[in-house]
């Protein structure tokens, strides 16, 4: 029972990434189908088509494809600050051992593929783009480990899940340091106040979604207009979500047998509609569920399907379509350069850091994951997509070609790791239950 306690909440996360996977593929596709139809132009006037608000004083008006990026993206980023500061104080990464082996496989799946790109890179034009292979897509990883089934360990998924986690955190970091543009310091002093005001709030453990809403878009407007990339506000906003409940179990146990008790007494069975005593019961339990729940992990668990179902799928849909054809523009050196570096480096990175964590004995190695496991995991690593792209355009934002064949490179490293990974893992592990 306590088992299943434990692990359902992360079981329906893998679940919903999965479907995600398969959402943003089918996106990626279609993107691709749409930019190369004989409707592609239809495809880049939607995305270039501008809106926004403006008066004398103040502008924001931009083309849909920027809105998606600089917008949308900020919940996508919000979301993740959610899951960094939950794995952070009380999930894989809480304690010293258990943080060590995922912390040491995501710096190597970070260093060893920017030294590789930088390695392999010859032109000053396109060393921008080091940022590129670092990035992990749990989505699309989490969705090829489910076709494995019960050949992949529980652990092994959870391990994939928290080294991803750490990744996210340092692609946060390079965008917020290396990818942001010429900062309007004074801006991100009067971002500071709001956000003290959040993480006030949040100290208190007194948490207001209207606040929240009302104040993370002023700091994401001044971030968008001080330079520095609006979705990092996005990461910023969650580290100031509490994540105490504001009452604990025993009291809520003790208010939950008073309300139900309340219930039961009520002499109303045979009528379709509540009596105002039921109806005042029903507000008192609403209102005492409200309290024992975590506010992060409310977040979390209500922005997780809009960013997995509709966000990370409408962001393939706006920035995976390339166009192919015998006039495009292609930079074939950047292109294989970050398939290589997302491929190789994910692989040597990830698999070399682990086992060097554990040799040194600083991280321990769960009993039943061998290193043929995480040398799969590691492989799988190397589908970046969804960040990988993000960066690209931030790292080529004036450059169509780079861009282009960044996207292509991207592909073409997800998708070699996507296939290689799977048949690695389905090599090495054990058969399905039932067999």
């Amino acid at each position: 029972m306590i088992k299943r306690i434990i692990l359902t909440p992360f079981q329906k996360f893998v679940k919903i990434e999965s479907l995600s996977g398969i959402l943003l593929f089918s996106a990626t596709l279609i993107a691709m189908i749409w930019a190369n139809s004989g409707f592609s132009e239809s495809y880049n006037s939607l995305w270039q088509y501008k809106i926004g608000i403006g008066s004398e004083t103040f502008q924001l008006t931009k083309p849909l494809i920027l809105w998606i990026n600089d917008g949308l993206m900020a919940l996508f980023f919000f979301l993740i600050g959610l899951e960094i500061k939950r794995e952070l104080l009380i999930g894989e990464l809480n304690g010293f051992r258990k943080a060590m082996f995922p912390l040491f496989a995501a710096i190597g799946g970070m260093i060893v593929p920017l030294f590789l790109f930088l390695f392999l890179n010859d032109s000053p034009q396109t060393a921008q783009g080091w940022g590129i292979p670092m990035a992990t897509d749990i989505a699309f990883s989490l969705a090829i480990l489910k076709l494995l089934g019960d050949r992949v360990p529980l652990s092994l998924k959870i391990f994939l899940t928290a080294f991803a986690i750490v990744d996210d955190l340092g692609a946060v970091i390079v965008i917020a340091i290396f990818y942001s543009g010429g900062v309007d310091w004074l801006l991100i002093l009067y971002s500071l106040i709001p956000l003290l005001i959040l993480s006030f709030l949040g100290y208190k453990g007194i948490y207001s979604k209207y606040w929240t809403i009302i104040l993370g878009v002023i700091i994401w407007v001044l971030f968008l207009k001080s330079g520095i990339h609006p979705t990092i506000a996005g990461v910023l906003v969650a580290f100031t979500v509490p994540i105490r409940q504001k009452i604990d179990m025993h009291y809520f146990k003790e208010n939950l047998s008073k309300i139900m008790s309340g219930i039961a007494q009520s002499n109303n069975e045979n009528v379709p509609v509540l009596s105002n005593e039921q109806i005042g019961y029903m507000d008192d339990l609403e209102d005492l569920t409200d309290k024992f729940t975590s506010p992060l992990q409310k977040l979390e668990h209500r922005l997780h399907g809009w960013v997995a179902y509709f966000i990370m799928p409408i962001f393939a849909l706006a920035n995976a379509g390339v166009v192919f054809g015998a006039s495009m523009e292609l930079n074939t050196s950047l292109m294989l350069n970050i398939a290589i570096a997302l491929f190789f480096g994910k692989l040597v990175g990830v698999t070399l850091l682990s086992w060097i964590g554990v040799k040194l004995k600083i991280a321990v190695l769960p009993e039943d994951i061998n290193f043929l496991q995480i040398s799969g995991i590691a492989i799988l690593a190397g589908v970046g997509f969804t960040m990988s792209i993000f960066i690209a355009n931030l790292a080529f934002a004036n450059n169509l070609i780079f861009i282009d064949s960044a996207k292509v490179g991207i592909l073409i490293g997800s998708v070699v790791s996507g296939l290689v990974g799977y048949l690695v893992l389905r090599l090495s592990g054990g058969k399905e239950k039932g067999q």
